[in-house]
């Protein structure tokens, strides 16, 4: 009588591992998809100024100017934001545990910013620059509060990610695919500032 062996066979999966989670992945091609829209607008917004100053000034006779010094500290809040999610990233891959204050400092700054910028706008609303008031107020609410929806979002995500770590469960994919928002929001940012309010 003929023994039976059995012998072990280990299956080995012969694709290699991602190079990217596929949260991440899928964050990645929203923001391209979003930074595309914005190019968009901003490439209108450049060819309207451009005509403008040529034709006369910019911006029109009669509309208010831009809050430049007031929304550079704002500026400075929300890149310091950045920083700080930077910071929590570090901390996450040490400890989960200690990514939690700069992650809620993080937060914090990004909703002042937000509330800064509503401040903003009601004081422009008051001194008269509105949607309809002209084209310099249509493109500049439609460019800035296009900015404000993304960072209400990443606001959202932020404090999502935040409950998430508290609890204790929280994927560092998921992290990492709501850094990649936050960072293009924040990134994204000085970019309009300097174009918009200079």
């Amino acid at each position: 009588m003929a023994r039976s062996t059995t012998a072990l066979r280990v299956i080995t999966d012969p694709r290699p591992p991602p190079v990217l989670p596929s949260a991440v992945l899928g964050m990645l091609i929203f923001v391209i998809a979003e930074v595309m829209l914005f190019a968009g607008l901003i490439s209108g917004f450049l060819i309207l100024k451009a005509s403008a100053s040529v034709l006369g000034s910019w911006p029109p006779p009669g509309q208010p100017r831009l809050p430049v010094e007031e929304t550079a500290f704002n500026t400075l809040a929300l890149l310091t934001s950045g920083l700080m999610l930077w910071r929590a990233q570090r901390a996450f891959a040490d400890s989960h545990a200690r990514a939690l204050r700069p992650l809620a400092i993080a937060i914090a700054l990004g909703a002042f910013f937000v509330l800064f910028q509503g401040y903003e706008w009601v004081m422009m609303i008051g001194q008269g620059l509105t949607l309809t008031s002209s084209n310099h107020g249509s493109f500049f609410y439609l460019i800035v509060g296009l900015h404000a929806v993304h960072a209400v979002a990443g606001l959202a995500l932020l404090s999502w990610t935040w409950g998430r770590l508290r609890g204790g469960f929280l994927a560092g994919s998921s992290f990492a695919a709501a850094q990649v928002f936050w960072f293009f929001v924040v990134g994204l940012w000085p970019i309009l500032y300097l174009l918009v309010y200079a």
